[in-house]
């Protein structure tokens, strides 16, 4: 008998689960199909319910069934209903009320909100802009809001402002404090000769504009943070990115060992930089500094480079593996250029016949700077037949680099001067027997000439042991700021793509 007891409540419990299931799944069903499968459940419950000593519990169970049957869909108002137990059956009744019979209405109530009236501003506009390419001082003035008459000629009138504001790169930055009515308080142009900056500012609104050179006394260094993607060339992907030029220069050195800046670009490739900025005593970014962390993607393939400063003091480029980056040799003597002649057998421009071509010719405006491709002594400076003004570097292992046609030379530069790495040489000229402007570069081993774009170029040594315990955690938070550049780019991606 126990036992039959305890197989019945188990299938009570089984039931009863049933029940709540079958109700919870029936959203789309009427309430008096509800009503009826609640009957009949409850009905096969209560013959099953007699003789059982737990009907208290169970009573209690189904007794909160009902309540089931009301949801947020449906207006419901119950008649009555009866709980189990073990001599009385179940009965419940139940009204439904159409939705549309309930009269709905709108009452729209008017809040009384006293006007409170703010106070006029009256504290000044501080701008921190940048130089754009065709900035004139009336496109300054214009785009900062400033409607001051008086501030514009002044301004215009004094050589000392046109000279510095044309000196200045685009993407220099500048501040201009503005008061509320239009009129310029103060403007600051950093100087490109020096670390200090050009100051125009009036003490008070009814105080004479002043001129004054205002030389920093410390300068403060900070970090700034840019991105970018090629479309036609490195050079205007840098100019939208707003990456100075003397950066964008140190971008080329660094990764012009493993990419041809002239041949390998590919429209897509991206390209991440975290660079110093210094800045004056008003704020002003004065000019930038050494790149601390740089990422190249070049057709899908990732390059990275990170200054660290080893325990000895010395400060160098190493890959994220901790490879030294500073090749011994760079492959382009120029920033920005063009190959306009290869290595080897062609037709002479100017003599009109085949011959060995023993360099490689770079096509620069004239005055562009040429840098030494290594380290090296100067072994002859002046003038040689067909290659015009040259310059001739002698480097380690029997490796020597010549700079032909050039313009002009770098000042104080001798035979016997010891020059490092990208250390300014002299000038692209078309000086011998050229046809136009351009750098004829080239790479001997042992008086040969090599092809400079193909030769190999010994590294660095590697970081081991504890120094590479070191780069791994001074880079690892330079990591995480090249992770946020690249989730940018990939978002703006997104963006344009949905558009």
């Amino acid at each position: 008998m126990r036992i039959r007891k305890t197989r019945i409540l188990a299938e009570l419990r089984w039931r009863l689960s049933e029940l709540r299931w079958r109700l919870a799944t029936l959203p789309r069903r009427s309430t008096r199909l509800r009503l009826a499968d609640l009957r009949w459940h409850a009905g096969e419950l209560r013959w099953r319910l007699a003789g059982s000593h737990r009907l208290n519990r169970l009573s209690r169970q189904m007794a909160d069934l009902p309540w089931q049957l009301f949801d947020r869909k449906r207006l419901l108002i119950a008649g009555g209903f009866a709980g189990i137990s073990v001599f009385g059956g179940v009965a419940a009744t139940a009204v439904v009320v159409p939705a549309d019979s309930v009269e709905m209405q709108t009452v729209v109530e008017r809040l009384a909100v006293a006007p409170q009236e703010l106070p006029a501003p009256s504290l000044p506009f501080v701008y921190d802009d940048t130089i754009n390419p065709s900035d004139t001082l009336q496109s300054i003035f214009r785009r900062l809001g400033i409607a001051d008459p008086e501030a514009l000629a002044f301004v215009q009138n004094k050589k000392e402002v046109t000279r510095a504001l044309r000196q200045l790169r685009s993407g220099a930055s500048f501040t201009a404090i503005v008061d509320v009515s239009g009129r310029l308080l103060s403007l600051c142009l950093p100087l490109a000769s020096s670390d200090g900056y050009l100051e125009v500012a009036r003490a008070a609104l009814d105080k004479p504009l002043r001129i004054a050179t205002v030389p920093n006394a410390a300068l403060t260094a900070g970090v700034e943070m840019r991105t970018g993607v090629i479309k036609h060339s490195l050079f205007a992907a840098t100019e939208a990115a707003n990456l100075p030029d003397s950066v964008a220069a140190q971008l080329t050195d660094l990764f012009g060992t493993d990419i041809d800046f002239h041949a390998d670009l590919q429209p897509g490739d991206t390209f991440s930089v975290i660079y110093e900025t210094f800045y004056g005593d008003h704020g002003i970014p004065l000019r930038p500094g050494r790149i601390l962390a740089a990422e190249f993607i070049n057709q899908g393939k990732r390059y990275a480079v990170f200054r660290h400063t080893t325990s000895s003091g010395g400060s160098e480029y190493y890959s994220s593996t901790g490879q030294g980056l500073r090749s011994t040799f760079l492959r382009s003597p120029l920033e920005f250029t063009r190959i306009t002649s290869s290595f080897g057998r062609r037709l002479h421009p100017v003599l009109g016949n085949w011959r060995n071509h023993q360099g490689v010719d770079f096509g620069a405006p004239i005055g562009t700077p040429v840098r030494a491709a290594s380290d090296g002594v100067v072994s002859f400076i002046g003038t040689q037949g067909g290659y015009g003004n040259i310059v001739v570097l002698k480097h380690q292992n029997n490796v020597s680099t010549a700079y032909a046609h050039l313009s002009a030379f770098a000042p104080d530069l001798h035979i016997g001067d010891a020059v490092t790495q990208g250390e300014n040489i002299g000038q692209v000229g078309a000086t011998g027997r050229v046809s136009g402007p351009h750098l004829h570069y080239e790479f001997r081993i042992n008086d040969v000439a090599q092809n400079p774009m193909t030769v190999a170029l010994p590294g660095a040594t590697p970081l081991t042991g504890k120094e590479l315990a070191r780069f791994r955690e001074n880079t690892r938070p330079l990591l995480a700021q090249l992770a946020l550049l690249n989730y940018r780019i990939a978002a703006n991606d997104e963006k344009k793509n949905k558009l």
